[in-house]
């Protein structure tokens, strides 16, 4: 019991709740039987998600005085709406259209007096073989589906009938334009087609061309490729400004390529995406052991058109600062088969341990700076351009003996002539 009653509590706090929690109040007998695992827990703050990992957004619009605006918009509110409720609105709209047509048209032949004259062959009625609510509701049926059976028609004895004809048709025709639209763009939307899009479970940090780089990994798992394919990240952070101002959720793009054209991908097989961590980037003073400590999440949206559809789809995920690896790379994925190339999707989400500084990417600049060496000086490269020169010196050396000895033997030629 009292496990549950802390996790209910973890569960309830907030993205914007301060950072000391209290602790809940139980019995001296309850908190010394607690496992020391769940103590521990009590002290952590919990990390709430902005984005989920399946890309659903975790924010949830309350308050809303102003709902007139859902119905300005009733189209998109309708494509919005959950298939159970989309279909009930389905039938519930085409339902009421002939019911309410059929009343008018039995209250025509009521009034009329058709329902007086129903075996009078002298008599004309608006509609033929029309003899209560249940024909005239059939009769409506038929009019507004255009089935015609043929039994129940109306008669040029009848103006009122051939107005509510004409109206019904025109609202019928609206009213399927509507409903078959909605319904046709419910069934087609790309939302599904970005389940195919899959994010590797962990974002890495590694060194990469001599540069600390934060990595993560995207793949398409079918074989209709997405057109147009980019791809961005935003760092969810809160802050606090100078002036003393509290932004909850502040969101800084992250630069995945955007000066050089990389943000924008040809998505065939699964490939990295990496941000430089520079002076510009928001994880420049961050180092191994801080980001534990920082409170942070990465979102990443990729966007491309359906190549069947032409349609634009977004498929989203987020990393949370437990599911960023220091010092690890991504295992390959692509190799070469005979006359094709194979992904293989099992090592997809696998990382390996790699040598990586644990300091920040400003810390290495810094000891980079003073010892006046690029980030990728070690003892052996270090050995490697010692080696280079004294074989270049030899060089040199050796061509100028040999002038030196063709120079000689010229003269002792010269002397003998």
């Amino acid at each position: 019991m009292a496990v549950n009653i802390l996790e209910d509590d973890l569960m309830e706090q907030d993205v914007e709740s301060p950072v000391t929690i209290q602790q809940p109040k139980l019995p001296k007998q309850a908190r010394e039987d607690l496992p020391k695992h769940i103590s521990k827990v009590c002290t952590k703050r919990k990390i709430q998600r902005y984005v989920r990992k399946d890309g659903k957004c975790n924010v949830h619009h309350g308050n809303v005085r102003e709902t007139y605006r859902y119905l300005t918009d009733i189209f998109t509110t309708l494509v919005d709406l959950k298939w159970r409720f989309n279909l009930l609105i389905f039938v519930m709209v085409y339902t009421v259209t002939w019911l309410f047509f059929g009343m008018i048209w039995w209250l025509i032949a009521y009034i009329r007096g058709d329902m007086e004259h129903l075996g009078d062959n002298t008599w004309t009625p608006c509609v033929s073989n029309l003899n209560g609510f249940v024909s005239a509701f059939l009769f409506s049926i038929e009019t507004e589906t255009t089935i015609g059976y043929g039994y129940r028609v109306i008669t040029d004895k009848c103006p009122e009938g051939i107005i509510l004809l004409l109206v019904q048709s025109v609202l019928g025709s609206i009213v399927n334009a509507f409903m078959v639209g909605c319904m046709f763009v419910k069934i087609s939307q790309p939302k599904k087609r970005a389940e195919t899009l899959v994010f590797s479970t962990n974002a890495v940090i590694s060194m990469r061309d001599g540069k600390l780089c934060l990595m993560f990994r995207v793949g398409d798992l079918r074989n209709s490729h997405i057109v147009e394919a980019s791809i961005r990240a935003k760092l969810i952070k809160s802050k606090q400004t100078k002036e003393g101002e509290f932004i909850p959720l502040n969101q800084t793009d992250i630069n995945v390529g955007y000066y050089t054209g990389d943000d924008r991908l040809f998505l065939v097989s699964p490939l990295i995406i990496s941000h430089e961590i520079n002076q510009q980037s928001p994880f420049w003073e961050i180092s191994k052991d801080q980001l534990p400590k920082e409170e942070l999440e990465i979102v990443v949206i990729l966007e491309g058109m359906v190549e069947a559809t032409g349609m634009t789809c977004q498929a989203r995920s987020s990393y949370v600062t437990s599911e960023i690896l220091w010092g690890h790379r991504f295992t390959p994925v692509l190799t070469l088969e005979d006359g094709f190339y194979e992904v293989d999707y099992n090592s997809f989400h696998d990382t390996y341990e790699t040598n990586t500084p644990s300091y920040s990417a400003k810390e290495l600049a810094e000891m980079a700076s003073q010892a006046e060496l690029p980030l990728t000086w070690s003892v052996s490269s270090k050995l490697n351009e010692h080696a280079e020169l004294e074989t270049e010196e030899r060089g040199k050396n050796h061509e100028d003996q040999t002038e030196r000895n063709g120079d000689v033997a010229n003269l002792e030629n010269e002397s003998k002539v």
